[in-house]
């Protein structure tokens, strides 16, 4: 009965306790029966908590919207060598999905499957973003230089292949770490053994780095655009993990204080994952429909190539009008006129009688009462009058007569030249 008794009083000891725990221990903005797990996600004196989850409730969207617009622009993709890419670029958003939701992980408080999924999680995620952006850059150093790079589902395996790494790594790190921690418990890890775990990680981040480097020496400008995105996106990742370490390995420590680990963390998913929406997605997306400009550089290599139909009627129109407004000028002038001819260069034994042609510009100058033949452009003619007909003499004719061959046109007075 004395062991019973103590056994009985013992269980309405802890029911009171949990029960008095949820009901007094709830701080204000959460509910009376909410698991004191989930304290930091309604906790309104833990402002980070609830400013975290907001961020990344609309990262989490975001990046869902942005994965439904890449898949819906496939058919809308001109350029074969932007949409082999698309593979690629669908896993990273799908990796950058997965950033923004372990977050709730690290806001929420430690617990063993938390603690287990936020380790193994957080290099495994990075790995993939940061290996689909170094098979990008790969292949981006291909394209600036022979403007064709590897098939889609190389990159792809690369980008994979390069990924699986870090889940071997972190399979193999967390597993020898809870074996070897007390009571197998993977929350009792320590800030340094955590950050050495990423090592592989940090070398995809350096790798990426400088890979897109040798991009902008390319001679086929168009496809270096990609390549500042990814830099931009290196760039800023370095600084944002430059900063979460120290924070995390030193800057905690010597507040003594370890309250902020967790925030530290999900502050870094969060901001790198915007990091990845903000500077490699949305301008990818912005520039995965356009057509690529192969052809406008074989356009202007080659500029016959390419032209529609209505073009080359445009040219012609315009083609022929010029004709037309150079032969009013040039029917009015001498064929020869820099250089004098003799009037016998063109007689073969029968006499010519000249036709008078008048010009368009001849008409258009045309006073009211004149005829059409009373009214000529000025021309060089002879201070002789040839014949009775008032008929006008040619250039040749002039020439003859300026260089003293008078006497050969008089010898002639019935024949037109």
């Amino acid at each position: 009965m004395g062991r019973s008794a103590v056994l009985l009083s013992a269980l309405c000891l802890l029911v009171t306790f949990a029960t008095s725990e949820g009901q007094t221990a709830a701080p204000a903005g959460c509910g009376a029966g909410l698991w004191s797990m989930y304290y930091n996600l309604c906790d309104l004196n833990a402002a980070w908590g609830i400013v975290l989850e907001s961020i990344a409730g609309a990262g989490i969207i975001s990046s869902f919207i942005l994965l439904i617009i890449l898949v819906a622009s496939i058919p809308f993709v001109q350029d074969s060598r932007k949409k082999s890419l698309i593979g690629t670029q669908v896993f990273f958003l799908i990796a950058t999905l997965g950033l923004f939701g372990i977050v709730f992980d690290f806001i929420v408080k430690p617990y063993f499957s938390t603690c287990a999924s936020r380790r193994f999680l957080f290099g495994v995620l990075f790995g993939i973003c940061f290996s689909c952006l170094w098979a990008h850059a790969i292949s981006l150093n291909f394209l600036v230089r022979k403007n064709s790079g590897p098939r889609g589902w190389w990159i792809f395996a690369i980008a994979v292949g390069l990924a699986m790494v870090e889940v071997i790594i972190n399979t193999e790190w967390l597993t020898i770490t809870i074996s070897r921690t007390p009571f197998g418990d993977p929350c009792n890890i320590l800030n340094m053994d955590f950050v050495m775990a990423l090592i592989y990680v940090m070398f995809l981040i350096l790798a990426t780095f400088l890979t897109t480097w040798p991009i902008f020496d390319g001679k086929y400008k168009h496809w270096k655009k990609h390549g500042i995105f990814i830099l931009l996106t290196s760039i800023m990742s370095i600084a944002i993990w430059i900063v979460w370490i120290v924070m995390y390995v030193y800057g905690n420590m010597q507040r003594g204080s370890q309250l902020w680990d967790d925030p530290t963390l999900a502050i870094a998913l969060v901001s790198n994952a915007w990091t990845f929406l903000f500077f490699y997605i949305i301008p990818e997306i912005s520039q995965i429909t356009k057509p690529g400009l192969q052809q406008a550089f074989e356009e202007d290599m080659y500029p016959t190539r390419g032209v529609g139909y209505e073009t080359i009627l445009k040219e012609q129109q315009k083609t022929q009008n010029m004709f037309v407004e150079n032969k009013a000028f040039s029917m009015d002038e001498p064929a020869a006129a820099k250089k004098p001819i003799s009037p016998y260069s063109g007689y073969n034994g029968q006499m010519r009688s000249s036709v008078y042609q008048p010009t368009e510009m001849a008409l258009m100058n045309k006073g009211p009462g004149e005829t059409p033949y009373d009214v000529i452009i000025p021309r060089a003619t002879a201070n002789t009058q040839v014949n009775s007909n008032n008929s006008t003499i040619r250039a040749e004719d002039a020439y003859a007569a300026q260089d003293g061959r008078k006497s050969q046109v008089q010898s002639y007075p019935n024949a037109r030249w």
